[in-house]
């Protein structure tokens, strides 16, 4: 598997290219977003790493010019005094972010999850299984860990949209203009409730829960939430 890694500060570059390729990775390096655009046509990535804040092209607009031509997997790197530019990346089309300090693990963990998802988008559009849910979108049937759960019309269409994406943080602009249109942008409460009724119907009591909260961002599903991170 082939990674481009974009960003400014050389230290960190190598640092990430040599952890990665000490896991078989492949990994071609880029300085900002101008170089990553030119490095793109003639190595063919499976998944870019990029910083936020970097000179000619910054990670939000390289994600920009990316989802233009291509849906590869993107993991941001920001610091936590990045947020506006982070959510901004994730509404254009992000997959995930890492913050800075990050551990190698973590970012390990996280790039096999997009590779994962990404190699699993080919299975048919009218029936997904990930984890402990299957879901036949025709039917509007869901099963969790084997049984069958009814949820109304827009928690069906909260649990699908995050599974479809499973993951991925979904920012609260994306899950609200999906679910209830412009109109609903501005109306975060409506999805908090909406969160908090389809975590009652889905979790397992003490146990992690299936929707991850990212503070300030949005929320992500993990389908299989003990081994989130932690398997390879």
């Amino acid at each position: 598997m082939k990674i481009l890694v974009v960003d400014d500060e050389r230290q960190i570059a190598r640092v990430l290219r040599t952890s990665l390729e000490s896991y078989g990775y492949e990994v071609a390096v880029a300085e900002n977003g101008v170089e990553a655009l030119q490095k793109l046509k003639t190595f063919s990535a499976d998944l870019i790493i990029t910083d936020l804040s970097m000179p000619e092209m910054d990670g939000v607009e390289l994600t920009q010019q990316v989802r233009k031509f291509s849906e590869l997997p993107i993991i941001v790197l920001s610091v936590r005094e990045q947020d506006a530019s982070k959510v901004l990346a994730l509404d254009n089309g992000a997959d995930d972010y890492v913050t800075k300090p990050f551990s190698m693990p973590e970012l390990l963990a996280r790039v096999r999850v997009q590779l994962r998802r990404r190699s699993s988008q080919e299975q048919p559009a009218m029936s997904i299984s990930d984890g402990d849910f299957s879901i036949d979108v025709e039917a509007h049937r869901v099963l969790v860990r084997g049984e069958e759960i009814h949820l109304t019309p827009k928690e069906f269409d909260l649990l699908l949209l995050l599974l479809r994406n499973a993951g991925r943080v979904m920012t609260h602009r994306t899950l609200l203009r999906t679910i209830w249109g412009h109109s609903g942008e501005g109306q975060p409460e409506y999805l908090r409730v909406l969160v908090a009724q389809l975590r009652k119907k889905i979790d397992l009591g003490e146990a992690p829960s299936y929707i991850r909260s990212e503070p300030w961002v949005g929320y992500r599903l993990e389908p299989d939430p003990l081994t989130a991170f932690t398997t390879s």
